[in-house]
Formats: structure tokens, C-alpha cells, sequence
């Protein structure tokens, strides 16, 4: 395994919640990175942020360790989730909440309601 895949799959690991993304929770890079961080803003998760704009071996080495071909990619418990549009998917249909709850993961179930109703 690469260092780069080795930092990796360290990071899954040791975090519950990690999003690689492109810049920061505080301050997203593109759209679809500043949408799946303001899910998970909004619903009060505890996750670790990875900029995958700050390095290049990075960005191509988080493509490389999930097989997606996209940023941003959610991992909850070690396990890939899923980039921008599954996230929203598995949002708007509860479904992250199930994952949520059956991971330990603490999140404000108010406002997982209110981006449905929002969206519904």
C-alpha cells in the first residue's frame, strides 16, 4: 500500500465521520463539497474535514483508495458511503439517519427533519 493510501485509510479509520473534500467545512472549494458539508453541518455531525486541494497525491490517492471517481466522498465508520449526489439521496430519504444512528453517530434529528421539509 502507498503512504498516501496508508494516510488514508488512517484517517477513515481513526475518525468516525471524515469528508475529503475540496477546501475546508468552514469554507468549501466547489459546490457539491459545500453541499454535503452543509448537510452535515446542519445536522450537528462531529466529522473530520481533508482538503484535498492542499495536496495533489492526495486528491488522486483518495480516488485511487474508494474507486470514485469524485470529490467529495463520505466515510462513516471506516466504510465508504458515498460522494455528493448519494449523500443528498440518502439524506432526503431518511436513510442517513439509519446509517447515523446504527454507526453511534450523534446527529440533531430536528434538523435532518427540516432539510426534508425543505426539500420535500
Amino acid at each position: 500500500m502507498t503512504e498516501v493510501a496508508e494516510t488514508i485509510k488512517q484517517t477513515v479509520t481513526t475518525n468516525d465521520v471524515v469528508l475529503f473534500m475540496k477546501g475546508t467545512k468552514e469554507m468549501p472549494q466547489c459546490g457539491f463539497s459545500s453541499r454535503v458539508a452543509g448537510v452535515l453541518n446542519y445536522m450537528g455531525i462531529d466529522y473530520a474535514d481533508v482538503n484535498v486541494l492542499a495536496d495533489e497525491n492526495l486528491r488522486q490517492g483518495i480516488k485511487d483508495f474508494s474507486d470514485w471517481p469524485t470529490v467529495p466522498q463520505l466515510y462513516v465508520k471506516g466504510e465508504f458511503v458515498g460522494g455528493c449526489d448519494i449523500i443528498t439521496e440518502m439524506t432526503l430519504s431518511g436513510e442517513i439517519d439509519t446509517l447515523f444512528d446504527e454507526n453511534g453517530v450523534a446527529f440533531d434529528k430536528e434538523a435532518a427533519d427540516k432539510i426534508r421539509e425543505a426539500n420535500g
